[in-house]
């Protein structure tokens, strides 16, 4: 792989790694914020009118930022059982198929995302509920993501593509896991 490339691959993979990690990160807010509501809730009887929504606009970017690195692992659903039956060579193919797909479609959600986020942005979108936190930072979270994992399905098609042909296509990642 020339070394410009293989600069691009390892600069959109650490940073979609970063992105998971911090996508981790957001579970050890949303796990407390929901026992404090059915705490709340059950013992006292006075539930919060911040935790339950607060727990789902956590989780909308937990969920979508942690998506790029699940590609580079390969932990998306995939049918294992028709490509355990393919040859190395016919594997990559459908690899090299299936990556320009991925990216089109992410280039089309941005398309119709991005200006729903900032257009939430910029009316000062609340969520009009009777705690009404300000909800523009979870949209723009959408295009966001699908920005880091349409990086990341074309580091992973050069990847594939300056593979070798006969070689497989195991991430040093994957092999410690």
């Amino acid at each position: 792989m020339p070394p410009v490339i293989a600069g691009f691959v390892g600069v959109v993979t650490a940073v979609n790694r970063a992105a998971f990690y911090f996508a981790i990160l957001l579970i050890y807010l949303i796990a407390p914020v929901m026992l404090i509501d059915v705490v709340m809730r059950y013992a006292f009887n006075a539930p919060t009118v911040w935790g339950m929504e607060l727990a789902v606009l956590l989780f909308g970017p937990y969920f979508l930022l942690a998506g790029p690195h699940v590609l580079h692992l390969k932990g998306h659903v995939a049918m294992d059982l028709v490509r355990q039956r393919l040859s190395l060579k016919a594997d990559r193919l459908v690899e090299l198929v299936n990556l320009p797909i991925i990216i089109a479609f992410c280039g089309i959600l941005i398309w119709f995302s991005a200006p729903a986020a900032i257009d939430s942005f910029n009316y000062g979108e609340t969520s009009f509920s009777a705690w009404n936190p300000p909800i523009w930072w979870t949209k723009a979270a959408v295009p966001l993501s699908l920005v880091l994992m349409l990086l990341q399905a074309l580091a992973e098609f050069l990847r594939v593509l300056f593979r070798a042909p006969g070689t497989a296509g195991q991430h040093p990642e994957e092999a410690a896991l």
